[in-house]
């Protein structure tokens, strides 16, 4: 959920229709803290019967502020852009494996950001690029539980012995993360 974008368009002097907006949106986080950690089913579960009617009935409610508030403010243009994007932010209720928010890709990417500087003089644009494509990697590999050295090793690994272009699937962290799994 955009929270932050109604948070920025909030004014100086406040105004009730954020407030009532972020009252709405914690009843939803509500629930997440009550499924944080379940298996993907039990989350969609829980989703439909708790969180439906909530985001069906906030964007019923935002949809009509809207109408209400000038789209040229910012405040217009957040709930405007809210609305706009209604399907992929609802999208966690229909899949229990995503979350209500980025906040936990966020988080992990954080520390690689902090190298950002470094990406900077990377040499060219490539090399930028790269250098995003590993700190994904690497981003990804710790949100699976997996080691990114022994991961990236086993990949390179893997490609090196020519491992099939069709097969990628199998190449990713999580793929990586099971596998190891198994074998323990």
């Amino acid at each position: 959920m955009p929270r932050r974008k109604l948070i920025n368009a909030k004014p100086k002097k406040g105004s009730p229709i954020v407030d009532e907006a972020l009252l709405r949106i914690a009843a939803l986080y509500k629930v997440e803290d009550s499924i944080r950690g379940s298996d993907p089913d039990h989350r969609r579960a829980v989703r439909q019967s708790l969180s439906l009617p909530l985001v069906d009935k906030f964007f019923a409610w935002l949809a009509a502020q809207a109408a209400r508030v000038s789209r040229k403010s910012d405040l217009g243009e957040a709930m405007a852009y809210m609305l706009k994007r209604q399907d992929g932010f609802t999208l966690f209720l229909e899949d229990g494996r995503v979350d209500i928010d980025s906040n936990l890709v966020e988080n992990a990417i954080r520390s690689p950001a902090m190298n950002r500087r470094n990406a900077l003089f990377a040499g060219h644009d490539e090399g930028g690029r790269n250098w995003a494509r590993f700190a994904s990697l690497i981003g990804t590999c710790k949100i699976n539980g997996v080691e990114p050295y022994a991961y990236l090793k086993d990949l390179f690994t893997r490609l090196a012995n020519g491992h099939l272009d069709k097969n990628i699937e199998e190449l990713m962290p999580w793929a990586y993360a099971r596998q190891a799994s198994a074998t323990n």
